[in-house]
Order: structure tokens, then sequence, then C-alpha cells
């Protein structure tokens, strides 16, 4: 599960020091990406001269939540936008950070990868030089995934459902070192399964090291630091002009769950609540449920062994149909028209939409109905992610266009989009969790993980404590000096 804080194979260590040497390659500590200031200044000045999409070690100090808005700069705050009533119908501040600022992926599943990669190298547990990195996915940690393989230059294999966007593997078959390292699985974004019974196959060869998102701890850490941090950071500068706001809750898609390890740090810190959402076409965690759905990047149909379900306080669940149609309004010039002389929302926000993805708007209208809920008010500050953006989906709003909008997109149709899904969003498919829901739900990982992918039975209980998840913290700073270490002695200088 990769959470070894020591060296493991010496001999595998030796040859990744090397490896790196030769390619010039310098890792940034996980401390720095949650803090750039950190950074060294002739790192970052370094930088200037490399595009945020370029393929250059380089742009491993880019994988944080403080690059600007051309992602070239670095800013003090964590690129964001506070969704006003005029978009929301509540009185909470909805606060959005930007996921499409990450390099080259557009993502801040880069993060993660990098996270569940990095410590496997400098403990000596992944050959660059002679094993592939696999990643399976619903399509934005495969591409993290692949990035972060290429620019260490080894092998990494994208393993994701055949149904998802034509701009991801639009995407991959630019990076991948060769056309079979993309691996496709039958169905979309709820065929989890199919992906782990492809993996098990590769894991057959032991030159493949499957690095399974939703089972990597390094994942569920990365967040906690990098991504917690960075809304914490947030939240503070919120709170300069604003000093009776409350962090009152933390929102994701639990996905691989580990998005969700930010808000463990937000509650210890803030008290927020932590607020895991599903698509309502398959709500597991609501209801054992199960159906397929096309929130891409928030696979389902089992619950995460990284998800901390003991710590979350509240489930909801959003349908498919309204992140597909609210993604047309949000980037159609009509849609964006209504908004703005309809509704009256700032250009400010209506400049920020098209950094909104399926999945972010996914956790923003499970925002709004959270603020419903709980009846919160103008102090209230509800956090939440962008994690991608929208251009990864325009084939997919093609397609919305052409299912639900036959007769074209005009304003009476934004209008009536705006209103079903952004003004309508209620308080059904919501559940607050005290021990029982906890429990369930957390039972229900049991048929994934210890009955088909062999998970010891003590390891997958010992999860309901608390102090298990505590216990994994330490590894960060372990893993940062072991990062510091390997790049001693791999010796390169910063040009």
């Amino acid at each position: 599960m990769g959470l070894e804080d020591h060296v493991v194979d010496g001999a595998i260590l030796e040859r990744a020091v090397a490896h790196f040497r030769t390619r010039g390659i310098v890792l940034p500590t996980l401390a720095e990406l949650a803090d750039p200031a950190r950074i060294p200044a002739r790192v970052q000045a370094n930088l200037a001269d490399v595009g945020p999409d370029a393929a250059d070690p380089r742009n491993l100090f880019r994988i944080h939540w403080y690059n600007g808005g051309s992602r070239t700069s670095a800013v003090p705050v964590p690129g964001h936008v506070v969704l006003p009533k005029q978009l929301t119908g509540v009185e909470a501040q909805i606060a959005v950070v930007f996921g499409d600022r990450f390099p080259m992926i557009r993502s801040h599943k880069v993060l993660a990868a990098y996270a569940c990669l990095v410590p496997r190298i400098v403990t000596g547990q992944f050959d660059p030089t002679r094993q592939r990195a696999v990643w399976p996915s619903t399509g934005n940690f495969c591409r993290g995934g692949v990035a972060i393989s290429r620019i260490l230059d080894c092998r990494g294999v994208a393993v994701l459902p055949e149904g998802m966007s034509r701009e991801r593997f639009s995407w991959l078959r630019s990076w991948v070192t060769a056309p079979e390292d993309i691996v496709t699985t039958p169905g979309t974004e709820s065929n989890v399964h199919e992906i782990y019974e492809e993996c098990g196959e590769l894991a057959a060869d032991p030159a493949n090291v499957i690095i399974n998102q939703f089972a990597e701890f390094g994942n569920h850490l990365g967040h906690w630091l990098c991504t917690g941090r960075a809304l914490g950071g947030l939240f503070e500068h919120l709170r300069t002009s604003q000093s009776d706001l409350a962090l009152s809750a933390f929102v994701s898609a639990s996905g691989s769950a580990g998005t969700l390890g930010a808000g463990d740090y937000l509650k210890e810190e803030y008290g927020a609540r932590i607020v895991a959402v599903e698509a309502l076409e398959c709500p597991t965690m609501l209801r054992n449920g199960f159906g397929s759905h096309n929130i891409q990047g928030i696979g389902d149909k089992h619950i995460p062994l990284i998800h901390n379900v003991h710590n979350t306080d509240v489930v909801v669940a959003v349908s498919d149909r309204a992140t597909d149609q609210l993604s047309v309004l949000f980037n159609d010039p009509t849609g964006q028209a209504y908004l703005r002389h309809r509704r009256g929302v700032p250009d400010a926000v209506i400049g920020a939409l098209p950094s909104f993805g399926l999945s972010s708007i996914c956790n923003i209208i499970a925002s709004i109905k959270l603020a419903k809920h709980l009846d919160l008010g103008p102090r209230d500050v509800v956090a939440t992610v962008a994690t991608d953006g929208a251009q990864l989906y325009e084939s997919e709003r093609r397609r919305i266009r052409s299912r639900d909008f036959p007769g074209g997109f005009d304003e009476s149709r934004a209008a009536e989009v705006f209103g079903r899904w952004m003004l309508g969003a209620g308080t059904s498919d919501l559940l607050e969790t005290g021990t029982f829901e906890r429990n369930r739900i957390f039972d229900l990982g049991y048929y994934t993980w210890v009955e088909q992918q062999g998970i010891a039975l003590d390891d997958f209980v010992v999860r309901r404590e608390p102090s298990f998840w505590r216990g994994l913290r330490p590894r960060l700073d372990a893993w940062d000096e072991l990062i510091t270490e390997f790049n001693s002695r791999t010796a390169v200088d910063v040009p």
C-alpha cells in the first residue's frame, strides 16, 4: 500500500539514483508542494522558461495549488472563486479552488500521482530503469501518473474505461511511450471493478507495479498535507476581511477518496464537516446502491480503502443530469449571457465557469444542497475543489446537446436548466452519518478489499480507528527526509 518509510531494496535505490543523476532530475519534497514559498528561489527562477504543459522535470515544482492563472507564476493564495448567491441561490459562501491550474494535466490528480510514486522510488520499491508504473483510474489519476512517469523517464501505463471522454484519450496518446500503454476496460465511470480485474492480470508480470489510487495511502496523505493546507490558507485569506467567518464544511466527490483526506485536516484545524459526494444514479454510500452515470472522475460502486469513513459527517448524491446540463449552461455563450444579464452573476464568476468540469459541478451542487440542509448563512464558508476544467469535456457537451437540446440551447433552455438544477437543488438524497451509517458504509468495503483484493482482515478493520489515520502522518516527514537524501545522492545542480 506504499506505506514503507525506509529503504526496502538498496540495489533498486542505487539504480534509481543513477537514473535520476543522468537525467538531471530533482524531486521536490511534499512540504515544498504544500508551501511553495519553501522552494529555493533559484529553482523558482529556473521555471521561468518552462511551459506548464512541457514534459520537463522542472514542472515537478509546479505540482501545487498556488499556480497563477497563466500557470507559469506562483500566487500567495490558491486560485479560487467564491460563488455568489446570484449563482447558487444560497447565502453561504461556496469557495472553489481551481484544479485546472496544475501542470501537465490541468487537474490536481497529478499531485496524488506524485505522492504515490515518489515515496516508492526513494524507498527502493520502484525501479524506474526496469519496471512499469500501472495507473488504474477513470481518467485524471492515470493521466497524472503517465505525466509523472514520462517526466521521470520511466514507463507509465494508463488503465481506464473505454467510455471516458475523448479528450482524455487524446491527451494520453500524446504522452504515453507506446500505444499499448493505454489499456481500456469495459464500461464507463462506474466500472471500477473491471479496472481491478485488468490490473490483476497485469500484476502477474513482476515488471508491472500497480499504483492503485483507491488503496494508496500516499494519495490520502498528499491531499491531507497539500490540499488541506491550501484550503486552510484560502480560508485564512477570506477571514482577513471577514473575521467572523466559519469554515462549516469541506465537500468533495468520493472518487478514490484521496481528496477527502483534506477534510481530515480541515476538521482538525477548523472544525469543518466532511461531506462525501457520489452520483445519484449510483448511490453506494447513500443506500448500498449501484448503477451507471456520467460524472466523470468519481468512479464508484465500492468504498475506497483510503476513505476515512468514520470521519465522514454527511453523504450527498447528485444526478448526472444536473452536471451534464449545467456543463452546457456554464460554457455556452447563451447560457453565460443569461447568467450575466438575467441573474446578475458577476463577470469574474462567469469567467471562472470554464474551470468547472463535470465532477467540479457535482461538488458545487452538493455544496448548495448542504447549505440548504444546514441553513447556512453568509458567514458560513463551504470549501470545495474543481478537480478539472471544462476543456476535458467538449465531446461530452456535444453529445449532451444532441440528446437534451436537439432544438438548440436558447435563453429559455438556459433558464430551465438554471432553475431546475441550481435554484431547484433540494435537500433530498442527503444523509447525516451517525455511528450506524458510518459502520454500514465502512462494512461495504469488506467485499472489495478483503474478499476480492485480498487485504488482510486486520489491516482492513484497523481503519475504523482514528489513531490509524493519525499514525500515517509521520510518514510524510520520513518521505521528505528520504527525498532530500535522494537528491543529495544524485547531486543534480539546478542550472
